[in-house]
Formats: structure tokens, sequence, C-alpha cells
């Protein structure tokens, strides 16, 4: 066995993996290190870690021998993600995990939309969406996490829906009263209302968090190829 670079609550960790870099679960949890030279050995659960993409397989010996320790995961239980004010939150634990990001040149202007889906087991989904020469950042954010619930199967027991958009998580879970948008947010709602535990969840913008960032990077390839990319539906 070997480890790979992986994303546990907004924190890289190195994670156990086989040989082609899948997750190596036990009991439905997957021992982790928070540093190499650590030997603090910890269990977590499978559905909270998200491979980095294009991560290496590192060999055994990447990390030092470890001590067995608590499970980590016990601070994962589900937490109100974003305060009246829409401060930033610690992520969740949820069976499917998303990170969706937003672009704009020029506002309005070219913009796009990114997003990462994480399945149970840590398998990564990516997709852009091009949304024309003259939108907005807004749209693209809320674009963003519609494509996300969409792609995600309707029997998903627990989804956790990370958004660096304070307007997008005022708009579809806090009451804010749209001015515009209005359609566009609608279909958001209706759209999350057909999935069960939804949670949206505060990540800050460009503050060095993996899968929100690389929601960032595909938004930014949308504008950049001025096509679409969609999420796939068979999962």
């Amino acid at each position: 066995m070997g480890w790979v670079h992986a994303v546990l609550r907004g924190q890289k960790v190195l994670a156990r993996a086989t040989p082609d870099g899948a997750l190596v679960a036990e009991g439905g949890r997957v021992e982790i290190r928070y540093k190499a030279t650590d030997p603090r050995a910890y269990r977590a659960n499978a559905a909270n870690l998200a491979v980095v993409p294009g991560s290496a397989v590192l060999g055994d010996d990447a990390c030092v021998p470890g001590a067995a320790t608590e499970p980590r995961d016990g601070k994962d239980r589900a937490k109100k993600a974003v305060g009246k004010k829409g401060g930033s939150a610690t992520a969740v634990a949820a069976q499917w995990v998303a990170y969706t990001d937003g672009a704009c040149s020029g506002n309005p202007g070219p913009a796009g939309s990114g997003m990462v889906v994480v399945a149970p087991g840590g398998k990564i989904h990516e997709g852009f969406e091009y949304l024309g020469s003259s939108s907005t950042n807004n749209v693209a954010e809320l674009t963003g996490i519609l494509r996300a619930v969409e792609a995600i199967p309707a029997g998903a027991e627990s989804i956790a829906i990370h958004t660096d958009s304070k307007y997008a998580i005022g708009v579809l879970s806090q009451g804010w009263k749209a001015k515009a948008n209005q359609e566009l947010i609608a279909k958001a709602r209706a759209v999350l209302a057909t999935r069960r535990n939804v949670q949206l969840v505060y990540v800050p913008g460009h503050a060095g968090v993996p899968l929100n960032e690389r929601a960032d990077e595909l938004a930014r390839e949308a504008i950049r190829r001025g096509k679409s990319q969609p999420l796939p539906r068979d999962f």
C-alpha cells in the first residue's frame, strides 16, 4: 500500500491508498496522517475524504510507522453551515460533497461555473459550464450550485455543497429577498427541495482550500475555452 494527498474538512492530509490511487477503507474508515513525520495515525470516514486531483501515489515509507489514536471524525457532526451574518463554517459530514464556484470577467461579461463533486468512497467528478459573454458572477455562483445538485443522485442521504458565495447561500437557504436572478433562484430552490439533508457550507475564496481552488480553476477554464463540460449523470 501507499499514500495519496487528500482533503479532509478543508485540510490536506495523507491517506492510505492502493497502488492505483484508490482509498483503502476498512469498516468505512481510512488511515490518515496530518504530517508524514508524525507517527500519530488517525482513521477518517472515507466519505469525508477527497483525493487531490492528480495526486501521485507515494510509497509506504513516505510516512513514518504509525501509532493508532482516536478517530478524528467525531468532530464531523453536522453543524449549522452559515450564521446570520454569513460567517465561515467547518465542513460538515455528508455522504456526497461538492465544491462549486463562479467566475466572471467584467461582471457582466464572459462567465463560467466550476463544479467538483466527491462521491461516497472519494471518487472525484469535475465539470464546468460556460454562461455566455454577458452574464454575472452571481449567476455563475448559483449555476454551479444548481448543476452540482442536479448531478448528485436523488437518493443521496446527505449533501454538503461548499461555496464561497454568501449571496448564493443567502438567497437559497437564508430567506434573502432577491431583486435579480429570480427565475434561476427559484429553479435552484426547487431542485434543492428534492434532495434530503442538503447543507450549503461557506468556505473563504482564494484561501488555499484545495477543492474550492479547483472549482475556481474550472470556472475560469469555461471562460477561456468558451464551452461547457457537464458533470456526469451516471455516478
